[in-house]
């Protein structure tokens, strides 16, 4: 019978169930990977608010 285990979230090696990652390498690279998807996120929601703006402004100059 296999012990009660979980995989790393980021390679997927097998890890005891309090754990989340294998290694300080793995927790890095998922901590990095979660900045970049934030930072995408937020340019992606900024740029039809600053559309809007935009044409908002070219509007009420006419």
């Amino acid at each position: 019978m296999v012990e009660p285990h979980k995989h790393c979230l980021v390679c997927g090696k097998a890890i005891p169930t309090d754990k989340n990652f294998c290694s300080e390498k793995c927790e890095r690279y998922y901590e990095q990977k979660v900045k970049k998807q934030k930072r995408y996120f937020y340019v992606l929601m900024a740029f039809p608010i600053i559309l809007v703006l935009l044409l908002l402004l070219l509007s009420g100059t006419q």
